[in-house]
């Protein structure tokens, strides 16, 4: 019988865990061989990388004192107070999470005191970091919503953000856990701090570190390769997909890494959305900044799939998922679940899940966004700005009456075009590159006196067209001008856009016309044979070959298809789970 000093077990999140048994001998068996095939698909970095990395970051954390004695100095500082003034380094994201692999990133953040400022990381720090052992690359991004530094030291890319604090200096021993520190910072500083705190605060809210960066390295491995990785384009970015697996491990806390990530699949391909994920009750802080609140705030209300950042202000990570793309992750989530269950109950393979996406053979007709510009440099920062807009033509393609959801992909195509006249240089703004370009070499270019090299990008997104209406006549089709149009406006509003550098064009193609470099090793698969059916007055939903007609509704009728109900060994979503959110 239950007494009043009956030891409860602990509790991991907003909710006491769903189970607290460890894993069965099935369980570790399967955990083995999971963490055996991540080793075979080289998630892993060799020793010599990891310490490449590690005196990479050493260097970069003299730097940065450098740099803050530097100002310092400049400030008309002595030479002990600026000596004193400190700075330092902290990393966030994979590598802080300790999911990094081969040929991953390292996000930085630089911590300085109040004398130091944003321009200063640009027109000292930068300056000093190309003069850096070992770097190759340097780009400063000033204007971006949260300003950045990329840099290339030694191979290893690395991406640095700015923070400076209400302090005059800052000790070696500095931690960001305190929410004071946020006071009388701009909103920037606030922001810049925010990857690092988020970091720190989940690997505090997971009651196994170690199993939650298997599993997590396991979700990262299966998302990429399911295309589904980028917050940019609609979908989780690394942080938000790390957030769902720490809270898988809080109501599982004595589970191994096969398990958990089992369960993540059981889960979340019916969790109750827009309910939101939550690793702590969201709480007030020092300062009077905006906190997600869907009761208060309406744009909240409006968030898809919210997956709640631990750390004070609390924001939603996925603010950037719309209909399509949220529909496009569940049915993965649900595919994934049953790839899981067969490995639980029939043996089959972990690779099983880890097989590549198809989203180059999935549609018939696909929209190709072309970014050009006349350098490299030119061309990183306006086909940033193009893919940070293609949500926008996701969201506009939704409005298409014809279309079940538009897919984008989850990243860019680069290519460099050696033209000798204008008629190659507008063939090649609209990827129509003929294989005389394709096969110039920039020393043979460069001997026309019409020679211009042209730096593209290229964007797809795959259209599902929507079965044709009962007792329509007449053949579908598809008008996507204004939607394309609004995109190119919005585009071209930036206020760098240069129209004698930069070019912008959005096209509809059909499959049989992608390029073939979009394939991997170049190499286009073979269709499958099959019979498409011919439409006959008896079956009014088979599907023209014709494209659809274009007309504006108001959203996708509903977020997701039906699923049909898992196998049994696949345990439903608990009453715990689903009532998960609480007020905080």
């Amino acid at each position: 019988m239950a007494t009043a000093t009956q030891e409860r077990p602990p509790q991991w999140g907003i909710t006491n865990p769903i189970s607290m048994n460890g894993p069965s001998p099935k369980e570790e068996a399967l955990t083995k061989s999971l963490m055996e095939e991540l080793r075979r698909q080289n998630t892993f970095e060799d020793e010599d990388k990891i310490k490449n990395r590690e005196v990479v970051l050493g260097r970069i954390s003299a730097l940065v004192k450098n740099f803050v004695y530097t100002v310092s100095k400049s400030r008309g500082m002595s030479d002990a107070v600026a000596r004193a003034s400190g700075g330092k380094i902290f990393t966030f994201g994979g590598y802080r999470l300790g999911v990094h692999g081969p040929g991953d990133d390292i996000d930085c953040l630089l911590v300085v005191p109040k004398h130091v400022s944003r321009d200063d990381f640009f027109t000292t720090f930068l300056p000093m970091l190309q003069e850096t052992q070992g770097v190759t690359q340097v780009t400063g991004v000033p204007e971006a919503y949260v300003p950045i530094i990329g840099a290339k030291i030694s191979g290893i890319e690395l991406d640095f953000l700015c923070a400076r604090l209400g302090l005059s200096s800052i000790p070696d021993d500095l931690e960001l856990a305190d929410d004071n520190l946020l006071k009388n910072l701009d909103e920037r500083c606030v922001r810049s701090l925010g990857g690092s705190r988020v970091t720190d605060e989940i690997l505090r809210l997971v009651p196994n570190v170690e199993v939650f960066r298997d599993a997590l390295r396991c979700i990262k491995l299966w998302a990429r390769r399911r295309a589904i990785y980028s917050n940019v384009t609609g979908f989780l970015g690394g942080v938000a997909w790390a957030m769902l697996v720490a809270r898988i491990c809080q109501l599982y806390p004595n589970q191994a890494a096969g398990a958990i990530v089992s369960r993540f699949f059981t889960i979340m391909h019916q969790w109750k959305w827009p309910q939101p994920v939550l690793l702590k009750p969201i709480g007030d802080g020092p300062l009077g900044v905006k906190v997600w609140n869907p009761k208060l705030y309406p744009q909240d209300r409006l968030h898809r799939m919210p997956i709640i950042t631990p750390a004070y202000p609390c924001m939603c990570s996925t603010h950037n998922v719309s209909a399509s793309t949220q529909e496009i992750m569940m049915q993965e989530c649900k595919r994934a679940a049953e790839v899981v269950t067969r490995i639980f109950d029939e043996g089959a393979p972990w690779s099983e899940l880890f097989e590549k996406h198809d989203f180059f053979s999935r549609y018939r007709y696909y929209i190709q966004v072309v970014a050009a510009a006349d350098s490299s440099e030119n061309l990183k920062k306006w086909s940033g700005t193009v893919e940070s807009k293609l949500r926008q033509l996701v969201l506009k393609l939704e409005f298409v009456e014809s279309l079940k959801l538009a897919h984008p992909y989850v990243k860019g195509f680069e290519r460099v075009a050696h033209c000798i006249n204008d008629e190659e240089v507008s063939e090649v703004a609209f990827n129509r590159i003929s294989d005389a370009v394709v096969n110039r070499t920039q020393e043979e270019a460069a001997k026309e006196p019409g020679y211009r090299t042209v730096y593209t990008t290229t964007f797809y997104i795959g259209l599902a067209i929507a079965p044709k209406q009962a007792g329509a006549v007449g053949p579908q089709r598809l008008d996507i001008t204004y939607p394309t149009n609004e995109f190119k406006r919005i585009c071209k509003q930036w206020e760098l856009f240069d129209v004698s550098v930069m070019d912008l064009h959005v096209t509809h193609i059909k499959n049989a016309q992608l390029p073939n470099w979009v394939f991997e090793d170049g190499v286009r698969p073979v269709p499958k044979a099959s019979k498409r059916p011919k439409p006959t007055k008896t079956s009014p939903t088979a599907q023209s070959a014709d494209l659809p007609n274009k007309k504006r509704r108001s959203s996708l009728t509903g977020s997701s298809a039906p699923v049909a109900p898992l196998a049994p060994q696949l345990m439903a979503i608990p009453p715990q789970v689903q009532a998960q959110v609480q007020t905080a």
